[in-house]
């Protein structure tokens, strides 16, 4: 039955909700990016030194993919679990969460022993440089000893957000990321253990988040009490969940390797082009983190009410939504012009006149965009509810290939600088519409008959 601190999300109003809902979503990233990236790289680089610094950064983007590929595989699962949740179909919901904790932690093992052979290939595909190449290898096994917590955790976390539960995994994605601050200053500062001990500290973190989050289900939610449950395997539900966990980490896999490529493409341009637009993406990451979690809401209300039969409820939910993301834009796009007429200094210092006109060029343009990915956000949100994967896979695809291809032909070929970069993303969002909204009529027209 539904009780403890579930949320039923097919009865009463549409937009609190899922204003609700959101809110705790976008502080968990928020919090996620300020205090797991951003918070190694600074203890290491003040008290280990350069070199450390640069183990730590050129070992993000081989971990993020990881973490990427894993959380991906969650998000898919957890759709099919509002949708059983929402249908009040229990029994189905119960040997779907033990199916999935059973295969995923198998899946994490194995993929740990892996990752960990093929570390060291991997950086050096990279380029990574020889006299980095000891502390990037130390810090990126340890991590990946620790992919069962990494999975266990945002296992437990969807599972309670397919419940309706976004406020329960912040607080525990809060605590254990106090925890990594810590222990990144005991273990690097006070034990003087460098790297290693800064990834140890975000493993043991992880795997406190893990026990936190074990601890509450235990006490507060009687519906994820299995007990000897836990142990069924269902191979009927194991194969549909591969389908849409896979699908989902396609997805996410798909979205890094373009930003890459086109990373790969600024990194031809010089020093002052490269630190413009990594300052520029730190204020597009920090714009699109709400509208993602917009989308996510989305995708968690509509799931649930798929389950139940609620036709109408999806319709209403999706224009309550894609309604938040256009408010949410048009701010954004305010705000960003507001930015870029008083003061760049909040991406990067004003000391540096040439990436200063840069980020200031780029967000000019970027920012009245801001409204194509708000719509797109919510679209695949409302696809991804409606169990419709392929199709937001298909969309990002589209999107990415659109963008890095306008980047190296306005880049390279026809040399047109900077605000290339922010046409590209234009033309990506643009390619992504015209692929989804056909369909999304056409979605929509189904759920009227």
């Amino acid at each position: 039955m539904k009780n403890g601190t579930e949320h039923d999300m097919t009865q009463g109003a549409v937009a609190v909700p899922l204003i609700g809902f959101t809110i705790p979503l976008v502080l968990g990233k928020f919090f996620f990016n300020i205090f797991y990236n951003a918070a190694d790289s600074i203890i290491v680089g003040r008290y280990v030194g350069e070199r450390a610094l640069a183990a730590v950064g050129t070992s993000t983007p081989v971990m993020n993919l990881v973490i990427l590929l894993i959380s991906g595989l969650c998000m898919g699962a957890s759709i099919l679990m509002s949708s059983q949740f929402g249908a009040g179909n229990y029994e189905q919901l119960s040997r779907q969460i033990s199916t999935t904790l059973l295969s995923g932690c198998g899946f994490s093992i194995g993929f740990s022993v892996l990752t960990i052979l093929v570390s060291e290939p991997l950086l050096r595909l990279i380029q990574v440089p020889k006299e980095v190449m000891p502390d990037a290898l130390a810090y990126l096994r340890i991590i990946f000893i620790g992919i069962l917590f990494t999975f266990i955790y945002n296992f437990l976390a969807n599972t309670l957000r397919a419940l309706g539960d976004s406020k329960t995994p912040l607080y525990f994605l809060v605590a254990s990321a106090i925890l990594n601050v810590l222990g990144d200053l005991l273990f690097v500062a006070v034990f003087g253990w460098g790297v290693a001990g800064s990834a140890i500290s975000t493993v043991l973190s992880e795997a406190s988040s893990c026990l936190f989050c074990a601890l509450y289900i235990r006490k507060r939610v009687p519906l994820l009490c299995l007990g000897k449950r836990w142990f069924v395997f269902d191979k009927r539900l194991m194969k549909k969940t591969i389908s849409y966990g896979s699908t989902s980490a396609m997805q996410q896999v798909c979205l890094q390797i373009g930003k890459t490529i086109i990373q790969a493409v600024v990194n031809t341009q010089g020093v002052s082009v490269m630190a413009a637009f990594t300052a520029v993406n730190r204020v597009d990451d920090f714009a699109y983190i709400p509208q993602q979690n917009i989308g996510h809401a989305m995708t968690t209300f509509i799931a649930q009410n798929k389950g139940a039969g609620k036709k109408e409820r999806i319709r209403r939910g999706f224009q309550s939504g894609i309604g938040i993301e256009l408010v949410y834009g048009l701010i954004l796009a305010g705000s960003d012009v507001f930015w870029c007429r008083e003061d760049y200094g909040i991406v990067t210092s004003q000391e540096d006149a040439q990436v200063v006109a840069l980020g200031r060029s780029y967000l000019h343009l970027v920012s009245w965009m801001y409204i194509l990915p708000a719509i797109t956000n919510g679209i695949q949100g409302f696809f991804r509810g409606m169990g419709g994967l392929k199709v937001t896979l298909y969309s990002t695809f589209m999107n990415m290939a659109g963008r890095v291809l306008v980047v190296i032909v306005m880049f390279l070929v026809f040399n047109l600088g900077f605000v290339s970069l922010a046409w590209a993303n234009l033309i990506g969002w643009i390619v992504m519409l015209l692929f989804e909204i056909p369909l999304l009529m056409r979605q929509l027209k189904e759920l009227r008959k």
